[in-house]
């Protein structure tokens, strides 16, 4: 990828996560940040939007560094297993592993007494459900071999970028942070080979560009070869 495709895929990114969690963080925060919009507060609203926004910038981030792991990882992966397939299958087997300890763990440790377990459940089902969704449309655009690593990066990838805030187990944060972090993880997947096919269109205009120089240079040395036998 040359470094202007670089700049504004990391960039377009970058926003995507920006405005969308200072968008959501109003939705999700609504009981805090209501009364900016019932006194009309605009100083209030705008601060909070940018604040909201530059979290959102630092969630891009961290789903830029997750992406970039993950690419690190896929390759080592492969050469580890020496097999495309058995390297699906651990990938596979990481999913299941990792959705249960989402569901298990966090239940374990954050239930309260007869607190259902539904809730957990629902939050691994939503980004599995994500995970599909896009892994689908990935496998659709380039080809299937592709579906099992889309669906390890999405979910695997993600949770382990939704722990900072897991932890701590505030649920405003903990939803604050996943919708970006899904959308930066998905557009990053989806768009990747764009940029690329961008980045390859790119260097073919430059070839032709540099070939007639090229045979400037090659008549140029074939008349100094000519003149220095004439001299002799």
């Amino acid at each position: 990828m040359t470094i202007r495709n670089l700049i504004k895929f990391l960039f377009n990114s970058l926003m995507l996560g920006g405005l969308l969690t200072g968008i959501l963080g109003f939705v999700i925060r609504w009981d805090e940040f209501q009364p900016y919009f019932i006194d009309v507060k605009i100083g209030a609203i705008l601060s909070t939007f940018i604040w909201l926004v530059g979290v959102g910038f630092i969630f891009a981030v961290v789903s830029q560094v997750g992406f970039f792991a993950y690419l690190f990882i896929h390759q080592f992966g492969l050469g580890l297993f020496r097999s495309k397939s058995l390297w699906n299958a651990v990938q596979i087997v990481l999913v299941i592993f990792v959705l249960f300890d989402l569901i298990y763990f966090r239940f374990t440790a954050f239930a309260g007494e007869d607190e259902s377990i539904l809730p957990y459940i629902g939050i691994a089902v939503f980004i599995l459900a994500v995970a599909l969704v896009t892994a689908y449309f990935k496998a659709k655009t380039t080809n299937r071999s592709t579906f099992v690593s889309a669906l390890f990066f999405m979910v695997v990838v993600t949770i382990l970028e939704w722990l900072p805030v897991l932890r701590p187990n505030d649920e405003n944060w903990i939803y604050l942070m996943i919708f970006p972090l899904l959308a930066c993880n998905a557009y990053q997947l989806l768009m990747l080979p764009k940029y690329n096919r961008l980045s390859a269109e790119e260097r073919a205009k430059k070839q032709p560009k540099q070939e007639p120089k090229q045979v400037s240079e090659k008549k140029a040395n074939k008349k100094n070869s000519t003149s220095k036998k004439a001299n002799r």
